[in-house]
């Protein structure tokens, strides 16, 4: 793209046409403005990878131009990539006491906690992270300290939500300050950049204080062990489920690291001061079952988490079975139903009750309902509207709510470069943008040959074969062919394709045999061609060859 020296742009590099991997970039002249780093989780189409990263190379190529990074709530998909990309960044980070406090613990985990410089930011502050001057505005959201952000430039100011609710009782935190927000709208707001993610509910929020009253009365009625799954950064529900456990005699535990480490950074930071200290999962089986509550992560099934884990009873510490309940205290992220379904159809195997939502009032969206969205345009009045954090449908469902407010409204995609100003509102540009693979320690690209490798032998298979040769390039005693996953050793189809690929390679011409690539090579078609026959497949194949 070509650069611009001057003028106002936005840049959605995730998050924007997909839920999670939140990645914004706001310009400034020469100066970029990161707004969030967050993760993503794989769904059923990404099989071969569980934790994504937006791709933030276009944003890493201009690193000496990042002014900082502004997190707006501790939510993982807002932050928890900051810890895998910050090294390719390098850049200050802006956060409040909270999401400060869990941002800490993760780069503790990455070893580079010494390395990056973090701003404690008080909630509702305004400060300047280079030629931006950024004010603070608390909102309601299922984290503590989430923060919409106003950005005031000499073009204009964008009011960016991040992740809110209009939720007049959130009990952990204040509520949305719906009177500042009204107060910058008087000022003048040239754009909105806001969320959509609930965008499609049409009714108003219900509150975190409707949660902990069903909770509450849920618990008082249930016998045997109880085990509640939630967000782990929901400091509020946390303390909602602590409650009503206390109301019912019963104990809480938690049960996973992450649990633990959000114990730590609310306690750290005052809340959680009327809950008793939890025990840990080691200390569950000393409790009687009809006094013990469980909260547990894995709402949204994902595979080695505890509840997973509980669910197939690999778990080393717990157990769930007859008599026992489950209650997820959590919504179906999009692309999670499948994973979701199997963790609940293995407790209820088990003998387990699973409750939801849809039994009775143990949850609530921290995302802002299409009524929410409406009293926002009510208070900011922008000139412009910018739909983020959503799929497309939520998108286009909150571009048509905010013209029927009279705002005129653009829809983007991840990559999308918006001029803001000067001159027309419009598209002008894209930017590179992609998904990387979180794999151990280290980032691969979706669309990279590891992982396309790695999406070969999913669902086709792998075959490898070896054989030795000599001096001259003739095979010493019989080739051996393993194909894990697609033949068993004992199989006839197992031996008869080792017989083909060694009458193959036997016909392979002379001159290739003393150049051990090409000669390579040749075995690998030549095996191709031998498991073609027998199993209708294209495996991923290699073959090694040993010159003795």
């Amino acid at each position: 793209m070509t650069e611009q020296k001057d003028g106002l742009a936005f840049l959605p590099l995730g998050g924007t046409g997909e839920i999670g991997m939140n990645l914004n970039l706001y310009r400034l002249g020469e100066s970029w403005l990161i707004v969030d780093c967050g993760i993503g989780f794989s769904g059923n189409d990404t099989p071969e990878a569980e934790v994504l990263t937006p791709d933030p190379t276009f944003i890493a190529e201009r690193r000496d131009q990042i002014a900082g990074m502004v997190i707006t709530h501790a939510h993982e998909d807002h932050l928890g990539a900051v810890a895998h990309l910050w090294t390719r960044l390098g850049c200050p980070i802006y956060a409040t006491p909270f999401a400060a406090s869990v941002l800490r613990r993760k780069l503790g985990e990455a070893r580079l906690l010494h390395h990056v410089t973090i701003y404690t930011i008080p909630c509702g502050s305004r400060f300047e992270v280079g030629p931006f001057d950024i004010e603070f505005i608390p909102v309601a959201h299922s984290v503590p300290e989430a923060q919409a952000l106003a950005i005031r430039t000499s073009y204009g100011t964008i009011v960016h939500t991040g992740d809110w609710k209009i939720d007049r009782t959130p009990l952990v935190g204040p509520p949305t300050d719906l009177k500042r927000l009204k107060e910058i709208g008087d000022e003048g707001v040239l754009a909105l950049v806001c969320d959509s993610t609930n965008v499609m509910s049409p009714d108003a929020s219900r509150s975190e204080a409707e949660v902990r009253i069903g909770m509450t009365e849920l618990m008082s009625r249930l016998e045997g062990r109880i085990a509640v799954t939630c967000f782990a950064s929901n400091v509020a529900r946390v303390e909602t489920i602590a409650m009503a456990a206390q109301a019912a005699g019963r104990t809480v535990v938690l049960v996973g690291r992450s649990l633990r480490n959000l114990d730590n950074s609310a306690r750290e930071c005052g809340y959680l001061s009327g809950v008793l200290p939890f025990l840990s999962e080691q200390e569950v089986n000393d409790l009687p079952d009809r006094e013990v509550v469980m909260i547990i992560t894995g709402s949204q099934g994902e595979p080695r988490s505890a509840l997973s884990r509980i669910a197939s009873d690999v778990h080393p510490n717990v157990s769930l079975g007859e008599g026992d309940t489950v209650i997820y205290s959590s919504r179906m992220i999009p692309g999670n139903e499948l994973a979701i379904m199997q963790v609940q159809d293995n407790l209820t195997r088990r003998g387990v009750r699973v409750l939801t939502d849809k039994d009775a009032m143990v949850h609530c969206s921290g995302h802002a309902t299409g009524e929410d969205v409406r009293m926002m345009y009510d208070l900011i009045r922008p000139e412009y509207a910018i739909p983020t954090h959503g799929e497309w449908r939520h998108l286009t469902a909150h571009a048509a709510l905010a013209q029927e407010k009279g705002i005129k409204s653009l829809l983007l995609e991840d990559g999308d470069i918006l001029n803001l100003a000067p001159g027309a509102v419009e598209v002008v540009d894209t930017a590179p943008t992609g998904r990387w693979a979180v794999d151990g320690n280290r980032l691969l690209p979706m669309d990279g040959d590891v992982l396309a490798a790695r999406r070969k032998m999913l669902f086709n298979g792998v075959v490898l074969a070896s054989f030795a040769v000599d001096d001259e390039g003739f095979v010493i005693g019989e080739p051996k062919v393993s194909a894990p996953g697609l033949l068993d050793v004992d199989e006839p189809d197992s031996r008869r394709v080792q017989e083909e690929f060694a009458l193959a390679i036997d016909q392979i011409p002379d001159e290739l045999r003393m150049d051990d690539h090409a000669f390579r090579e040749a075995a690998k078609t030549a095996l191709r061609r031998a498991l073609g026959r027998k199993i209708q497949k294209r495996p991923l194949v290699d073959v090694h060859v040993l010159r003795v």
